[in-house]
């Protein structure tokens, strides 16, 4: 990942506005290649006051937003403030002098209003943006053994394989990734600075056809370390390749024409295919688990840019992606197509009235640093990077706790994530979406816009992930990080004294993935008072179901909402689920930890007075894999803890674990499945709230590593099959949150953001309230 510092040529329209510069070497050069440089006028060829001469003048505005800074007047205060991602300036007409991040810079020439319009000298933005106050980025003197694999690495491994004859024409590449280090090496690098002393390599895999394999490169000796192909195995999708075969596969396939031309549509090219994962029913949908095969649902585009709204219902292509070819065509009767424009922009209507601005201003600069891909704020260090499977990873998490640097965890990252529908119709049955697993969401980052996607005050981050084809991508505002208000931390206001309160802050590290027609959005929320927060919310577009009813008074309205709720005339949001698993290899003051649980009860008053009962605790020490694996109890408190660590009074330090989902539902139930669906042969993890596995660094998936059309469950339900002790050990924790989203109105035909989340909480972690000393008493 890289600082975002300055515009280069603009890219497709679905990345953010203002695209950057990657690179810390770029720093330097920020201004100069900002806006085409000397050649529009912004950095003069000679000083600006040489042999006396008057500084040059130029747009003050068009400048600077063409630099990609925003620039507002306030009235009241009569002062310009310029942001561009981490720095601040503030500055008034007539001053020579500008704010940077609160410290003052003398300008070579005033901002001068010419009728009306603010103007700058010409070397502005050199002066400001290259003052050396903005401390919010610095240079990574020894990297980090996390740093995901560099441009130039993931070059260099293709190049090991091709020097080692192994690759040729039709190979296609699901990953190239770092793989990690041992963790006792990574641990004493974070907390000690102790270099890792075993040779940097890269992991790969690889589609062969039908076949995956996978493998490790020495990057150091560029030498071929593993090459071995997986028994039984379906690769991932890859939606950049596959979605063009599985489209040409449509138009070209007679007997996919015929059943479009029984709708009405004799135009393949008005349809857009949709490739969706098949899954594993036994045989029961007639196709062999060994063939490499995509279902397809199709949509007609009439036009309005929202072709989810024109679902071809009961009509299903099976397309094997090794021929290339539909192999079979499902079509269970013609429902006609919904074709009402549903423009999901509201293009279609009357603009609503927009926000009067709302500011979120710095002017000192960031409360945290950025070194490399390490990130510190206030008492907490962690490591970012984006994974082409998962999306965004924090490694090496840890709290300083009055001078001492504590391990929280060692890894967090979401696990995986299911979204299953419960109508058994032809169109329908076979959707149970693993969007990580099957998909790689880190591979659907979707690039986050500031303002919208994030608040303006945010760092927009950038990535780099192996393409299909083996060559470095760049993913373009990949991660952002930002600071907010978060209500009051806590408050006293003793009876004729002043009040007492303190602000919480909140970091947050964003990251958002588009997987066909839902955007989820995750948040890892960090509090100073050891508080981790992580939110998932899905947004986007429903998929939904054509049918021929119009309104809930027809009469063929009971059958076709048996399975959802009617939204708009002829179209049914079909009730499904959205079920997180988040990995969490939790490292409570160390890596020997155990599960523990309090229970409250109400227990018989044994001690005499007017009061019959009491409340108490019981506790328990969780001994094995399979007894961890367990259905969210809200009553009961659950918690991870080092035996071996007390604070002052002699307590276990702990963290609580608690998964919920709250909004329209609150609860994290589980799957909505009878038992006998074979989804339960392949898949245990969404079952089940939490699980506590001991740590094995092969174990990353809780559906597996290979889930594409498994037979058979890989994930949590193998990991703990051998139920070994988890008293004292090294463990990773799963939780599992989600929602069974029950179609509404209001979600059409687009979604408002619903949230689910899990929580991490200090449990006797701290020997006292660790924001004491934050608040100071105020005057009435």
């Amino acid at each position: 990942m890289k600082r975002v510092l300055a515009p280069t040529a603009p890219r497709s329209t679905s990345a953010a506005r203002g695209a950057p510069v990657r690179g810390l070497k770029a720093l330097a050069l920020a201004a100069a290649v900002a806006c085409g440089g000397a050649a529009l006028g912004l950095l003069p060829a000679h000083p600006a006051h040489a042999h006396g001469a008057p500084a040059r003048m130029v747009p003050m505005v068009k400048t600077l937003e063409d630099f990609g800074a925003t620039v507002r007047w306030d009235a009241f205060a009569k002062v310009y403030s310029i942001q561009r991602n981490s720095t601040m300036v503030r500055v008034k007409p007539g001053s020579r002098d500008a704010l940077v991040n609160g410290k003052p810079v003398t300008l070579e020439a005033p901002v001068t209003l010419r009728e009306g319009k603010p103007y700058v000298a010409a070397g502005f933005i050199n002066q400001v943006f290259q003052s050396g106050l903005d401390t919010t980025f610095q240079v990574e003197r020894t990297a980090s053994p996390l740093n995901p694999l560099t441009p130039a690495e993931i070059e260099a491994t293709v190049q090991v394989l091709r020097n080692a004859g192994r690759l040729r024409e039709g190979l296609r590449f699901t990953e190239i990734a770092l793989k990690p280090p041992p963790k006792d090496q990574v641990w004493a690098f974070a907390l000690q600075g102790k270099a890792v002393s075993v040779p940097r390599e890269a992991s790969f895999v690889i589609l062969d056809g039908k076949k995956v394999i996978e493998g490790a490169v020495d990057l150091g000796a560029k030498k071929l370390l593993d090459w071995k192909e997986v028994e039984g195995a379906h690769g991932m999708v890859l939606l950049s390749d596959d979605l063009a075969t599985v489209q040409a596969a449509i138009e070209t396939s007679p007997e996919y024409a015929q059943a479009l031309a029984r709708r009405g549509i004799h135009d393949p090219k008005k349809v857009v295919a949709t490739p969706l994962t098949a899954g594993y029913f036994d045989g029961k949908d007639q196709l062999r688990q060994e063939d490499r095969l995509l279902k397809v649902v199709s949509y007609q585009d009439v036009g309005d840019n929202n072709y989810w709204a024109h679902p071809i219902e009961n009509l299903v292509a099976v397309v094997d992606l090794v021929a290339k070819k539909v192999v079979k065509v499902e079509d269970a009767g013609v429902v006609p197509v919904p074709m009402a424009a549903r423009p999901y922009d509201g293009s279609d209507r009357k603009p609503l009235a927009p926000f009067k601005p709302l500011s979120i201003t710095e002017p000192e600069g960031k409360n945290y640093t950025i070194t490399g891909n390490t990130l510190h704020w206030r008492n907490w260090d962690m490591h970012l990077r984006l994974d082409s499977r998962v999306g965004l990873v924090l490694s090496t998490v840890s709290y300083n706790d009055k001078g001492t640097k504590r391990k929280v965890m060692y890894e967090g990252s979401l696990g995986g994530m299911i979204v299953p529908y419960g109508d058994p119709d032809v169109g329908w049955y076979f959707k149970a979406y693993l969007d990580s697993g099957e998909y790689g969401m880190g591979v659907l980052t979707s690039p986050i816009e500031r303002g919208t996607d994030a608040p303006e005050n945010a760092v927009l981050l950038d990535a780099t992930l192996a393409g299909y084809d083996g060559k470095p991508t760049p993913v373009p505002n990949a991660i952002a990080v930002f600071e907010r208000y978060a209500d009051p931390e806590y408050k006293h206001q003793e009876y004729g004294k002043p009040n007492m309160s303190a602000e919480r802050r909140e970091l947050v590290v964003r990251w958002i993935s588009t997987v066909g027609n839902y955007d989820y959005i995750f948040d890892w929320v960090f509090a100073e008072n050891g508080t981790i927060g992580i939110h998932a919310g899905a947004t986007g577009i429903e998929a939904v179901k054509g049918v021929r009813s119009r309104t809930m008074q027809d009469a063929t309205a009971k059958e076709d909402t048996r399975y959802g709720t009617l939204l708009d005339h002829n179209i049914v949001g079909t009730t499904h689920q959205h079920i997180y698993n988040f990995r969490l290899d939790l490292d409570v003051d160390g890596e020997a930890n155990e599960l523990r649980e309090i229970d409250p009860v109400v227990a018989p008053n044994t001690r005499g007075g007017p009061r019959t009962s009491t409340m108490q605790t019981t506790e328990r020490t969780v001994q094995t894999e399979k007894q961890a694996a367990q259905k969210f109890d809200p009553a009961t408190v659950r918690l991870l803890s080092n035996p071996a660590r007390a604070n002052k009074v002699g307590n276990a330090v702990s963290y609580q674990l608690i998964p919920y989902a709250g909004g329209t539902h609150p609860i994290a139930k589980g799957a909505n499945f009878a038992p006998d669906e074979w989804i339960y042969h392949r898949l245990s993890f969404m079952d089940k709230q939490i699980w506590v596995t001991r740590y094995d660094p092969n174990e990353r998936f809780p559906e597996g590593k290979y889930p594409n059309r498994s037979a058979r469950d890989t994930g949590l339900g193998q990991f703990t099959a051998d139920d070994q002790p988890i008293v004292g050990t090294d463990n990773v924790v799963w939780l599992t949150t989600g929602t069974t989203h029950v179609a509404r109105a209001e979600e059409w035909p687009i979604m408002p953001t619903e949230w689910v989340h899990a929580l991490l909480k200090p449990w006797n972690f701290f020997d006292e309230t660790p924001t004491l000393g934050l608040a100071r008493p105020k005057a009435k």
